[in-house]
């Protein structure tokens, strides 16, 4: 063969391989954390399948470039992690979970709330960690891992003593002990240590026997180069990301969306302290806006579910790492989710509830709450919302997180592909929730500053530092159950890795919402036991 001959031979084959990689290449999977259904499965099943395991489009190469992880190698750092901290700690499973619970990560043995006759496939992954399997090039094989609406929204059972639950869950409940900030730091600090050694891939290998030739030299060829490359390009940074992302239950999807936007930070982040406590699901389909500055507003300007679905969509954006462009195309599946929050109720209140006085609570509540938070009927004692008033305003509390959903994040989500499905309505205050679940979501307030329905119906009893994480639940205030410097009790053992909220920090201000404070010891007590039966 001459030499151009063989030249053009060469170029072709390159051509051609090449061609074979792109062909091969799968740049998005499938959860595999879906339930399994029947396939007549009613619309609202379907959407509580979608609402625990449904990724939404984050198992993808572009979501792994953000929020989602290269499962098996995470998981090996994670491990030899916990191996320096304890020596003694074995190389399995055992010990991942473990760790994954410190962070409030969710390993229960019921839920409630799952469609009758749906059941999750079997995973060694906490509820609501999306997973499966996306090949960067053709012949490669990762498993990316995500977070998905479980993974926040779905919480712990209480006893009728207050003790935790965490065997237990409930979906569309609050996990109030979830702190992505310790996981993405933990994350980023293992593979700093780890990322470099040799034994990060024997981990792997010993963590997941059944690994395929394909995944492993995926991971040794692919992954763990272009993870050693973004390690390289942050330097000594102390943290992964730019911003905090919360505390256990809270977490800081503003400061997430402008990262994806590209719209600049607060402070180059360090401003951005827009902490959200995570709220529970029920009722919400009254609403016409959402967030908790309801910013985020349906565009007839009604409860309409159609249109808070397509919002719903979109907070795969800046939680999953999703573009917008592909977060438009699981409207469908956020329909769904809506069709069964519809009927979703949270655990029902398993404490004492004093009857005569939660009665006497309802006309306090009427009086004095109704306005924001919307009517409810007697109804036997079971009460029913009647009326909602979508109530938005400022009452006094910590303005830094409608302060961060700033002009220029608001153009950026108009100029989306989300832009005549959301209006953008910043600067108007905080929206009022519906109050169903009350109970089980403490602490309280936007920013979960306020630790019990006590210390929120008089303000003298909010404490300036108080423990949140892996908590047990007092019934007579109604929330955590402290000491009164804040910790938990002498003896107590949380199931997740507490952590300190000081409401002296930026954006974790206690005050404002002063509400009850003008109410008697027995009327607030009163009104707490109402409170009890949302």
């Amino acid at each position: 063969m001459k030499p151009k001959s063989m030249a053009l031979g060469a170029l072709a084959l390159v051509a051609g391989l090449a061609a074979f990689l792109w062909l091969g290449a799968a740049p998005q999977g499938e959860s595999l954390a879906v339930p399994r259904s029947a396939r007549d499965a009613s619309f609202a099943a379907q959407g509580s399948a979608a609402f625990a395991g449904e990724a939404f489009g984050g198992i993808s190469q572009t979501a792994l470039e953000t929020n989602a992880v290269p499962f098996k190698l995470v998981a090996a750092a994670l491990v030899l992690d916990e191996q320096t901290r304890d020596p003694a700690s074995p190389a399995n499973g055992a010990t991942l979970q473990q760790v994954l619970r410190r962070f409030g990560f969710l390993y229960p043995e019921r839920i409630d709330g799952l469609a009758a006759g749906l059941s999750l496939p079997p995973s060694e992954k906490p509820l609501g960690m999306t997973h499966g399997s996306i090949a960067p090039v053709g012949g490669a094989r990762v498993e990316v891992a995500n977070l998905g609406c479980a993974a926040c929204h779905a919480g712990v059972a209480y006893a009728p003593d207050g003790m935790p639950m965490p065997e237990r869950a409930v979906l569309g409940m609050p996990n109030t002990s979830l702190d992505l900030e310790s996981y993405t730091q933990a994350i980023y600090n293992a593979l700093r240590r780890h990322g470099g050694r040799s034994e990060l891939l024997a981990m792997a290998d010993r963590l997941f026997p059944d690994m395929g030739w394909q995944e492993r030299a995926s991971l040794r060829w692919i992954v763990l180069p272009l993870a050693r490359s973004r390690l390289q390009a942050l330097g000594d940074a102390p943290r992964a990301l730019p911003f905090p992302n919360g505390l256990p239950g809270a977490t800081n999807g503003v400061a997430a969306l402008k990262l994806q936007t590209g719209t600049p930070l607060s402070g180059g982040g360090t401003g951005e302290r827009g902490f959200v406590s995570i709220p529970d699901l029920a009722l919400r389909h009254h609403r016409s806006r959402l967030l908790a500055d309801g910013a985020y507003a349906a565009p007839s300007g009604k409860a309409h579910a159609g249109e808070l679905a397509a919002i719903t969509s979109f907070f795969t954006v800046p939680s999953m790492g999703v573009r917008p462009e592909e977060a438009r195309r699981h409207i469908p599946e956020a329909e769904a989710i809506f069709a069964w929050l519809k009927d979703y109720r949270p655990q029902a209140f398993p404490g004492p509830v004093d009857r005569p006085a939660a009665a006497r609570g309802a006309a306090l509540y009427a009086k004095g709450c109704a306005g924001c938070h919307g009517s409810f009927d007697w109804n036997g004692g079971a009460p029913r919302l009647a009326s909602f008033p979508d109530w938005i305003g400022d009452v006094g509390t910590d303005p830094l997180r409608a302060a961060v959903l700033d002009a220029p994040l608001a153009e950026a989500i108009r100029r989306s592909a989300y832009a005549g499905a959301i209006k953008v309505r910043p600067g108007e205050g905080y929206a009022a929730p519906p109050l169903a679940g009350l109970w089980a979501s403490a602490p309280f307030l936007h920013n979960g500053s306020v630790p019990s329905l006590a210390a929120l119906l008089d303000p003298r009893l909010r404490p300036a530092r108080f423990m949140v994480g892996g908590h047990a639940l007092d019934w007579q205030s109604v929330g955590l159950r402290l000491t009164p410097d804040g910790r938990y009790p002498a003896g107590y053992r949380p199931f997740a890795m507490p952590q300190w909220v000081d409401t002296r920090q930026p954006g974790l201000g206690n005050g404002g919402h002063a509400y009850g404070s003008d109410l008697t010891t027995q009327e607030r007590a009163a009104l707490i036991e109402f409170l009890k039966l949302l």
